[in-house]
């Protein structure tokens, strides 16, 4: 029995088993949801699609004059306290473009209008799931250790189950998951790998973490290891492929924020512009009482297992990969302690992407982490 367990493709076996129970588990869940459970987010994101069904492109425009078929107010009847409102909730006035607009950026929105009207949640839910779960196999089947394959089990169960809770509490969150857990394979594959693909992985990686601010406005501090990561890469090696791959990821980054900047020019009148209102634009300020709902929530939990794990893989020599995801939960963390609100959902991004980065890592090089920031060239 006990070699039965040992046995590393059972136990895979086993844990791709459990991966698909908790997948089913959820979509059963997910099948019985509702779009119509009056949280002023979902009408926003919902309104969002709406304009991209019907204008296309020009759905990136999100003025309120644009609602020419009753879809407002007809919603609104829906959502407590807005019964005959004017104004719907989370729309900002702008002074520069004069017009009330959506306040969050465009790209949930473009994904829900992939799916049919009243029918567009559930899908954009279940689809992400599926992709939680290949992600979690992919870790899984690729770890060589039984540690790693412990880990990966566990972590994949937990990456799952988020997928219910506490992701449902946005729309958003749904396609930020599947962001991070292509962030945290590229990123781990990038600083494990030691060819030439390198280059190719920092642009696909700067792409897809760009794409993931046009979900959350907020995804965009999902970034600040990476800058940090490489700039101490190119000072420490001093060669043309550190600054290629720094340079390569910077500027796909910036093509991902496309979508972001094109509807902020267009709904603020700049791509510098945002479309929060000064409440959401608020100085960093520590609010004890912020901190303590993190303290008490699942999100500290994961929080201190990413930075013990990330800790683990800096004392056997993985440099590059600790640099990079400490300094991501350092700035994460600090900005969401400052922030004046709490959700049960905000900082479960950076642990997701931490905790993919770190799983993959292990997976892949579990005891052969690079003993300097940045890879070894090729010889």
């Amino acid at each position: 029995m006990h070699k039965q367990l040992s046995n590393p493709k059972l136990l895979k076996a086993l844990g791709s088993v459990f991966f698909a129970l908790i997948l089913a588990s959820n979509l059963v869940s997910m099948s019985h949801w509702t779009e119509e459970r009056g949280v002023n987010d979902d009408f926003c994101y919902l309104r969002q699609a709406h304009l991209f069904q019907r204008f296309g492109l020009g759905g990136f425009d999100t003025s309120l004059a644009k609602d020419d078929d009753g879809y407002v107010a007809t919603r609104l009847s829906s959502l407590p306290g807005y019964a005959g409102a004017k104004i719907p909730p989370c729309h900002t006035f702008l002074p520069a473009s004069n017009k009330y607009v959506i306040q969050y950026p465009p790209g949930t929105g473009l994904l829900l209008a992939l799916f049919p009207s009243g029918h567009q949640v559930v899908p954009l839910f279940a689809l992400s799931t599926i992709l939680i779960f290949v992600f979690a196999n992919m870790a899984l089947w690729s770890a060589r250790s039984q540690a790693a394959i412990a880990g990966a089990i566990m972590f994949g169960c937990l990456a799952i189950y988020m997928m219910i809770n506490p992701t449902k509490a946005s729309y958003s969150m749904a396609p930020t998951m599947v962001a991070c857990a292509v962030a945290g394979l590229l990123t781990a594959l990038l600083l494990t790998d030691r060819n030439k693909r390198r280059i190719s992985l920092a642009v696909v990686l700067g792409l897809s973490l760009g794409i993931a601010v046009s979900f959350r406005l907020a995804n965009l501090f999902l970034v600040a290891g990476y800058v940090v990561y490489f700039l101490v890469c190119f000072l420490e090696r001093r060669d043309r492929g550190s600054l290629f791959r720094g340079l390569a990821f910077g500027l796909m980054f910036a093509v991902g924020l496309s979508l972001t900047l094109a509807s902020n020019a267009i709904n603020a009148g700049s791509i510098l512009s945002t479309t929060y209102s000064s409440g959401d634009a608020v100085s960093p300020d520590i609010d004890f009482e912020v901190v303590k709902s993190y303290l008490t929530d699942l999100q500290f939990l994961l929080i201190v297992i990413a930075v013990g794990w990330t800790a683990l893989i800096w004392r056997r020599g993985g440099r590059g990969i600790g640099l990079l995801v400490g300094t991501n939960l350092l700035a994460n963390v600090l900005f969401f302690a400052t922030h004046p609100v709490f959700t049960p959902y905000y900082t479960i991004p950076i642990a997701a992407l931490s905790l993919w980065t770190l799983v993959f890592a292990t997976a892949i090089s579990p005891m052969n982490c690079p003993q300097t920031v940045a890879p070894e060239a090729p010889s």
